[in-house]
């Protein structure tokens, strides 16, 4: 496993300059729209049309790597992301951010496509669960380093702008110049939407909602936060935290799923995700108990995803797993792009305290179609003929889907 992570540190590297920009675009976009005084529903919509280019991009993006190969795919597409980052900072208009957001998730969704089948590359079917936790620890935290490096500039100035250019512009030079031949690549077929549902509809309705939550949490929180008056080193915080609770109930969350019936965990956690929200809303006054809040809802919130894709996959087989998780992601990609326009409408008409309130609906709307499924279908599947529990962040690719199946096939 050292030796792995040792002969791919380029990849690794890249990973985590990536995350770090990423992260701390995702959070000076937010902040920045509310000095500019951009309305909430604006902001919305901006922050929405990452998620429509990235969810474009998981399409698209196979298709360029099959024809022009890996590195030219990563070096066009980060070169993209990177200039693109610029025009933020210079262009400082909604018209034209709702385009470069969309080139942005076109061209984050490109890189992590060659990243994740390069990562699959270079593992072995001895180590390959470990380099995939690998991946999941250095994507999450490099995020919440992301974070804080909002605190080192004003993000009324240009100067972070540069510095996520920087991060992504550097996150090239080990990969382009790797003497590491460039992988086979396959991009794997979703299956249809008709058969998945059929199949598990509390999969697919589990997927979509929770991706219109993650996307509100990590596109909108930095707005509510900005709304509320929070300082730049509170809303660094305020977000990191629900990022660190998101890394630390993945093992946990995890085991629980392999030993208990799977619908009872996503009505359990999505539950606690939406009384989580109802506890933020009412701490607000206390910035540290709403961090720790904060915590808790990353944990609970961002882990429903990888328990929807495993409960799914214990309702098909085995030869279907790769088509079903590439489209249950896809499907996370549409919510995630309709979650953060209409909380923003809900806070447009509701104040700042909508944020909470819209979180909170999403995942107890997840807890009452869940407890329906098991009213019209009590059968379930028992713990001993559950597929594993793997962990995938709720930004994947179908790549990734590739990779989690020939984990579980060792």
């Amino acid at each position: 496993m050292n030796k792995v992570i040792k002969d791919s540190w380029p990849l690794f590297f890249g990973i985590f300059m990536i995350m770090v920009g990423n992260g701390l675009q995702g959070t000076l976009l937010g902040v920045r729209a509310e000095i500019e005084d951009f309305s909430t529903a604006t902001t919305g919509l901006v922050m929405s049309m990452y998620y429509g280019g990235f969810l474009a991009g998981s399409v698209l993006a196979p298709i360029l790597v099959s024809n022009v190969g890996h590195i030219r795919v990563f070096t066009a597409m980060a070169s993209m992301a990177s200039a693109t980052t610029l025009l933020h900072g210079i262009f400082v208009d909604p018209v034209w951010w709702c385009v470069a957001r969309m080139i942005s998730g076109f061209s984050f969704a490109a890189l992590y496509i060659v990243i994740e089948s390069w990562m699959n590359d270079v593992s072995t079917n001895e180590n390959r669960g470990k380099v995939l936790g690998t991946y999941l620890g250095t994507f999450y935290g490099s995020m919440v380093v992301g974070q804080y490096l909002l605190n080192i500039a004003p993000p009324e100035q240009i100067e972070l702008f540069v510095l996520i250019s920087v991060l992504i512009s550097v996150a090239l030079l080990p990969i382009s110049l790797s003497k590491r031949p460039a992988p086979n690549f396959e991009a794997p077929h979703p299956i249809g939407i008709k058969e998945v549902y059929k199949a598990s509809p509390l999969g697919v309705v589990g997927v979509i909602i929770s991706g219109a939550g993650a996307s509100i949490l990590f596109g909108i929180g930095p707005v509510f936060a900005a709304q509320t008056g929070m300082e730049i080193r509170e809303i660094a915080n305020f977000m990191a935290f629900f990022i660190l609770g998101a890394v630390s109930a993945q093992l946990p969350i995890g085991y629980l799923s392999d030993r208990i019936e799977r619908r009872k965990i996503i009505t359990m956690i999505a539950f606690l995700a939406s009384i989580s929200a109802g506890l933020c809303l009412f701490s607000q006054g206390n910035m540290e108990l709403l961090y720790l809040n904060m915590f808790f809802v990353g944990a609970m919130a961002l882990s429903i995803y990888g328990v929807c894709v495993a409960y799914t996959n214990d309702h098909l087989s085995r030869e279907q797993y790769v088509g079903a998780s590439s489209m249950l992601i896809l499907l996370n990609g549409v919510g995630s792009f309709f979650g953060p326009f209409i909380a923003t409408l809900f806070m447009s008409f509701y104040g700042p305290s909508a944020f909470f309130g819209s979180v909170g609906a999403i995942y107890i709307g997840i807890c009452l179609f869940a407890l329906y499924r098991a009213a019209v279908n009590p059968k379930v599947v028992s713990v001993e003929d559950q597929g594993d529990y793997l962990s995938v962040h709720p930004r994947a690719t179908p790549v990734v889907a590739q990779i989690a199946e020939e984990v579980i096939e060792e």
